[in-house]
């Protein structure tokens, strides 16, 4: 296993910027693909996660081209930002793989997947890294079932590998159970190839690129609070489409700076969508200080930058209701709650278990292992801020946000932190250790 060593830093600073939004590269690809005729994705994220993503397209026929561009870089170390050049054959312009369906360790593609897929006129399976093959898939299954999918898999569809009979499809109204950006989207996508009309409910509002992204390609959507809905359209055009900074991705950075001493740091163009600002919503409550400038839209995605200083924060009580807009910071906010002073309480947050990890045990028995004061709930943490870090030997279990979460404890920390397993990190963050120390004295 590859390990990362950090040490305590005596500040962070700089101006940065992070790689392209790993969910809406992936909704990119996706929907190039399905449209008639170019898209070029221009500063997409080229991690493991999405090249498995394109490759996936490209077993189905699809023409999918890498390159670059000039202008500002999105990949660390003064590359040139991406380029994907996809040429889509329109939504039923897709052919039956000849192979299985490899989406690596990405939760998101699979499910997004199996969605886009249950309404085309051919047979495919889909699967994953060891990890993805034990998250649960019956939350997308079940709904597509009812549109009239034909899905098989472990556990009556539950677990992958899942086997795809293409079927026609039919629109229904569905109130999903809980938030989620996922089954969410894989409905939309299969509702593209449906006869009727989709409509679905949320809870509370999840992340909705998806939404977003159809908009600007021309697909009309009805959206009423938390209720979407949606006829298929005959086709859709390819487009340009830019892809803003991912803001988890800058999540790291934004915690670092802000509980790192005699910090200052700037990250330009990260994406500030209102469904993924829990983060910083959260942090400003415990006390931060980050600013957030040059507001502006790219392609229905808001857009800024951020500028952060270090300031000491202070513990809180995170709602169940503020879960879905922070769902994939929360490793990084447990490293911030732990450095901050006080209680801070997270309920609400059981969907952290099934995540490429159990986020909830994991953080608790490393944070503990470096001397945090921590107690794991069935559903959130107790996090007991304010104790002394101290440097140890610690484990990612297979979880890019872990190790990255880890490292930026390390920071803070007497003595050398090791993280090991820190190759998950590619599957998001290509560069994220040479940028952590281009910025971290």
């Amino acid at each position: 296993m590859k390990p990362i060593g950090v040490g305590k830093s005596r500040g962070i600073q700089g101006t940065i910027t992070v790689p392209g939004d790993k969910s809406i590269t992936h909704r990119a690809i996706m929907m190039g693909s399905l449209a008639r005729g170019k898209t070029v994705v221009k500063g997409y994220l080229p991690s493991e996660d999405c090249l498995h993503t394109a490759s996936a397209f490209r077993m189905m026929g699809l023409s999918i081209e890498e390159g670059n561009r000039g202008g500002p870089a999105r990949r660390t170390g003064g590359d040139e930002s991406p380029e994907l050049r996809i040429e889509g054959k329109g939504l039923r312009g897709l052919t039956e793989p000849s192979s299985v369906l490899d989406l690596g360790n990405s939760g998101t593609a699979l499910r997004l997947m199996t969605g886009l897929l249950a309404g085309q006129d051919f047979f495919s399976v889909v699967t994953g890294d060891e990890s993805l093959r034990g998250r649960p898939m019956r939350r997308v299954v079940d709904p597509l079932r009812r549109m009239g999918a034909e899905i098989h898999g472990r556990q009556d569809g539950n677990l992958a590998p899942l086997a795809v009979h293409g079927r026609r499809l039919k629109g229904i109204a569905y109130a999903l159970p809980v938030a989620s950006a996922q089954v969410k989207s894989a409905l939309l996508l299969a509702g593209l190839l449906a006869d009727g009309r989709t409509v679905l409910t949320e809870p509370i509002p999840s992340r909705d690129h998806t939404e977003r992204m159809f908009l600007g390609l021309g697909i009309p959507l009805e959206i009423r609070g938390t209720q979407i809905s949606m006829e298929a359209p005959s086709e859709f055009s390819g487009r340009e489409i830019e892809v803003p900074g991912d803001i988890s991705s800058a999540a790291f950075f934004i915690v670092a700076a802000t509980i790192v001493k005699h910090s200052e740091l700037t990250v330009r163009n990260v994406g500030v969508n209102p469904t993924r600002t829990g983060l910083l919503e959260l942090l400003a409550e415990m006390g931060a200080e980050i600013r957030v400038e040059n507001r502006r839209e790219i392609q229905h995605e808001p857009v800024a930058d951020l500028v952060i200083r270090s300031r000491p924060l202070r513990g809180i009580r995170i709602r169940p209701e503020s879960v879905p807009k922070t769902i994939d910071e929360f490793p990084v906010l447990c490293v911030a709650a732990a450095a901050a002073e006080g209680e801070t309480i997270i309920r609400g947050a059981e969907e952290l278990r099934v995540k490429e990890s159990d986020r909830i045990r994991t953080m608790a028995t490393e944070l503990s292992r470096m001397g945090a004061d921590l107690e794991e709930l069935p559903d959130g943490l107790v996090i007991r801020g304010g104790r002394k870090l101290s440097g140890a030997r610690c484990l990612s279990y297979g979880d890019h946000r872990i190790a990255m979460a880890l490292a930026v404890a390390g920071l803070t920390a007497d003595g050398e932190t090791i993280v090991e397993g820190a190759e998950w990190i590619e599957t998001s963050f290509p560069g994220f250790e040479r940028l952590l120390r281009s910025v971290a004295q």
